[in-house]
């Protein structure tokens, strides 16, 4: 129950645009600390998910399958966590996918050590559940944010995960050795900084996120509603929002499916042309670099040149990406880091994007609930992009692979031009 001291401490935010705005930079501060934590637990499983599904089951055509269990944990997670947050606010539905996420990454770290594949299957379906939160945290930021900050609030919660996102990938070495020290396999190494990694971003996000943004902006809606005239277009509005959704919602599918996929395959691709593990971290790193570095700036574009062209702008660099992937000889660390960064940038201008038009589209009394529901559908497209990945490169080739993410991706310009969702 809330007190009352407890209540008119939220009033007092209600009432001052000045308490307001501190807290909107307090919940942009705290949950970018929770960033840095969360984009170093999701980078383990990018980086050696599949190689250590790869060792264990002793072939390649199941290499994406860790990809599709952990996408498919995030999806179950994110419903959760969008109903906890829509119930309970943002600090009940984060801190606690993110807990369950390190829970995740201490089962697979047990499942290395026993060799138990059932064991490993099962608990990258939990870990998912930190991908899941990870990604629905840049949706805090926008709680409190206007019509004209909402992408650079999203940004500003992203960028963040970059410091922890390059870092863990490159620490696969050091992990390595520090678990074969202790006893577990060096591929599980990475895990071991992944649970500590979620289980602090939870922590940080329960202790201090407080108060928390999302109840606040609610009693913020509810104030303005007795003072609004209930009049005009509420229809129409009604159905820009479908749209809006809809559209917010295709563009980061698409983007998710072009973007698993081949960051999945890469470092299977690399080590059959017999690159180094430090070799594959750099690639990744760089990759999810370009997924979260370039946030500040992109969201300020999406703010100032709209939805629609950035949205263009990531179907473009999704295509090159896939080119440069086609014709890169798999001997070639640079060209595919050139690949795998113009990869990243492509899912973050479509991320954001799309972000944007959800946050656009929703009102405060069902927008958790829905940015759950969307990422849901993120969750299970990036599933069916790891999972079918694996099978076009075994039946096939990774240069093949490549070109349909690229040719996919061009899908992104008749769906924003056709629908006029975009600002």
């Amino acid at each position: 129950m809330v007190s009352r001291q407890n209540v008119k401490t939220l009033q007092s935010y209600v009432l001052s645009s000045e308490e307001q705005r501190k807290l909107y930079k307090r919940t942009l501060a705290v949950v970018s600390i929770s960033q840095i934590f969360g984009g170093a637990g999701l980078a383990a499983g990018v980086t050696v998910g599949a190689l250590l599904a790869h060792q264990m089951l002793g072939t390649e055509t199941f290499a994406g399958l860790p990809s599709a269990l952990i996408t498919s944990g995030s999806a179950g997670a994110a419903l959760l966590v969008g109903r906890l947050s829509q119930r309970y606010g943002r600090c009940a539905g984060l801190s606690t996918g993110f807990l369950a996420g390190g829970l995740g990454a201490i089962g697979v770290i047990i499942a290395a050590i026993i060799n138990s594949v059932l064991l490993l299957f099962l608990s990258l379906v939990i870990y998912g559940a930190g991908t899941a939160t990870n990604l629905q945290a840049r949706y805090a930021g926008t709680d409190l944010a206007n019509s004209k900050q909402r992408a650079t609030a999203i940004s500003m919660t992203m960028v963040f995960t970059t410091f922890g996102a390059v870092a863990g990938p490159n620490l696969v070495n050091v992990m390595g050795n520090f678990a074969l020290s202790i006893g577990v396999p060096p591929l599980a190494g990475p895990f071991i900084l992944a649970a500590a990694a979620y289980i602090s971003a939870g922590i940080v996000l329960f202790v201090m996120l407080r108060p928390d943004p999302f109840v606040i902006a609610g009693m913020i809606a509810a104030a303005s509603k007795g003072n609004e005239d209930k009049e005009d277009s509420v229809p129409s509005e009604n159905m820009l929002n479908k749209r809006g959704v809809a559209v917010g919602a295709t563009i980061m599918v698409l983007t998710q499916i072009v973007m698993v996929a081949l960051m999945t395959m890469t470092p299977v691709h690399m080590s059959q042309h017999h690159h180094s593990l430090s070799a594959v971290g750099l690639v990744i790193g760089f990759h999810i670099g370009a997924m979260y570095l370039p946030s500040l700036f992109t969201g300020f574009l999406v703010d100032k040149m709209g939805r629609t062209v950035m949205t263009i702008a990531s179907g473009a660099t999704l295509l090159l990406s896939g080119l440069i992937g086609t014709i890169a000889p798999g001997e070639s660390t640079f060209l595919l880091i050139v690949s795998l960064t113009l990869l990243g940038l492509g899912w973050n201008f479509g991320l954001i994007s799309g972000t944007a038009l959800i946050v656009d589209s929703t009102d405060i009394s069902t927008r958790a609930k829905t940015q759950g529901t969307v990422d849901v559908l993120i969750a299970l497209s990036g599933a069916a992009g790891g999972a079918l990945s694996g099978i076009i490169v075994a039946g096939s080739s990774y240069p093949l692979l490549s070109f349909i993410g690229g040719v996919l991706s061009l899908l992104l310009i008749p769906v924003v031009v056709w629908s006029k969702g975009g600002k």
